[in-house]
C-alpha cells in the first residue's frame, strides 16, 4: 500500500510554519467535507487523510518524528499508533475546529464572570535632562479602583451572583446558520455569565468605582522620545473582581535649547571666533552630565567641521556607559569692531597672498576658466 507523504496531502512544504499548515488544512477542509460533497466517498477518504496529516503536523513532536521515520513511526502504537486520525463529525462541527480559537465555540466551559481591567495611557513629558539622569515622577491618574464593600463582586453583601440562564454561563449565544456557527454576546448577562439580583448600592452591580490615584514612578535614565513604560497591575480595576490592567506610561522630550538628541548621541553647534578658528584654541562645552568638556580646536578649521566627545552623550538605556557628543563648529565672523582692530585685519589684508585660504583660491580659479573659456 502506497502511503502519501503528508505535507503533499497539504499541499505544503516541509518547512511549512503552524500557520501555513493551518491554512492549508482549513482550505482543503472546507472543499473536500462529506457535508459539502454529497457524501461523496472519496471526498470523505480524502478528507479522512488531510486530518490524519493535519492532526500529525501540527504535533511538534509527532512531526519531529514523522520528518525522521515516515509513516514508520506510527506503526506498532508509535504516537499512539494511527498517525492522530480523527472521525469527521457534521461540517458546524469540523466548522468549530477550525475556527474555535475566534469564536471559543464548541468548548462548552462556562465563561468566567470576572473581566479583566482596560489598560491605561499616560502622555509623559520631562526635559533632556531628567531622561539623562533619570527621574521620580508623581502621576494622578483618573481610573476605577475595586469596590470595598462588596469586594469588587458587584452583589450585595451576603448575597452572590447566579449563573445566567439564557446562555447558561457562557456569556454568549450561539446560533447555527446553515453552515456556519454563529456567536453572539448573551444580552440576558451582556457577556459577564452571571446575573446579579440583588447588586451592590454603592458600585450598582459593577464591582468598580471611579477614583483619582497617586503614583510614584521611576523613570529610568536614557529613555528617549516615545519610550513605552509598562506598569503591570496599575490600569483600570477589573469588574466582578477580575484583573486589573496595565498602565503604559509615553515618554515625550521636551524641545532642548542647545542639544539636539539621535538615539545615545547629543548634537550641538559651537560658534567659535576667527582667531581661534584660524590660530587654533581650546573650548569648553558643558554637557547633560553637568562636567565642563574642553575641546581642542585645531589651527584653520572650518564651519560645519565636526568634533566629538568620548562619552559625554545621552545615558544608554538599561545599559552602561554614555553615547558621544558631537560639536558642530561654526566660525563666526567679527560684527563690531574697535579702530585698532579693524587696523590689524586691514594690515593682514594687505600681506594676503591668496594661499591663507585655498578653497577661496580654488573657487576663482575654476571661475577664471569659465570666463577665459
Amino acid at each position: 500500500m502506497v502511503e502519501t507523504d503528508y505535507y503533499e496531502l497539504l499541499q505544503v512544504e516541509r518547512t511549512a510554519d503552524e500557520r501555513t499548515l493551518k491554512t492549508a488544512y482549513r482550505k482543503l477542509a472546507m472543499e473536500c467535507h462529506p457535508d459539502r460533497n454529497g457524501g461523496c466517498p472519496e471526498a470523505e477518504k480524502k478528507f479522512k487523510a488531510i486530518s490524519e496529516a493535519y492532526e500529525c503536523l501540527k504535533d511538534p513532536q509527532k512531526r519531529a518524528a514523522y520528518d525522521r521515520f515516515g509513516h514508520a513511526a506510527f506503526r506498532n502504537g508509535g504516537f499512539g499508533g494511527n498517525g492522530g486520525a480523527q472521525d469527521f463529525g457534521s461540517f458546524s462541527d469540523i466548522f468549530e475546529n477550525i475556527f474555535g480559537e475566534f469564536m471559543n465555540a464548541g468548548q462548552g466551559d462556562r465563561r468566567s464572570n470576572a473581566l479583566r481591567g482596560s489598560d491605561l495611557r499616560y502622555d509623559l513629558e520631562i526635559s533632556l535632562e531628567d531622561a539623562y539622569q533619570g527621574k521620580e515622577v508623581e502621576l494622578r491618574i483618573d481610573t476605577t479602583v475595586g469596590c470595598e464593600p462588596c469586594h469588587g463582586t458587584g452583589a450585595k453583601a451576603g448575597t452572590q451572583a447566579r449563573p445566567c440562564t439564557t446562555c447558561h454561563g457562557r456569556g454568549q449565544v450561539r446560533a447555527q446558520q446553515g453552515f456556519f456557527v454563529v456567536e453572539r454576546t448573551c444580552p440576558a448577562c451582556r457577556g459577564v455569565g452571571e446575573v446579579i439580583s440583588d447588586p451592590c448600592e454603592r458600585c450598582r452591580g459593577d464591582g468598580r468605582l471611579d477614583k483619582q490615584r497617586s503614583l510614584t514612578v521611576r523613570i529610568p535614565a536614557g529613555v528617549d522620545e516615545g519610550t513605552r513604560i509598562r506598569l503591570s497591575g496599575e490600569g483600570e480595576a477589573g469588574a466582578r473582581g477580575g484583573p486589573a490592567g496595565d498602565l503604559y506610561i509615553f515618554v515625550h522630550l521636551k524641545r532642548h535649547p542647545v542639544f539636539q538628541r539621535d538615539g545615545t548621541t547629543l548634537f550641538t553647534r559651537c560658534p567659535v571666533s576667527i582667531t581661534t578658528a584660524a590660530l587654533g584654541g581650546a573650548i569648553e562645552v558643558p554637557g547633560l552630565d553637568r562636567q565642563k568638556h574642553e575641546v581642542a580646536i585645531p589651527a584653520g578649521i572650518q564651519s560645519g567641521k565636526q568634533l566629538r566627545i568620548r562619552g559625554a552623550g545621552m545615558t544608554v538605556l538599561n545599559g552602561r556607559g554614555h553615547g558621544d557628543m558631537v560639536i558642530q563648529v561654526e566660525v563666526e565672523t567679527p560684527t563690531s569692531l574697535s579702530a585698532r582692530q579693524r587696523e590689524l585685519l586691514e594690515e593682514f589684508r594687505r600681506t594676503e597672498t591668496g594661499d591663507e585660504c585655498p578653497a577661496s583660491k580654488s573657487f576663482f580659479a575654476k571661475l577664471k576658466g569659465i570666463w577665459e573659456g
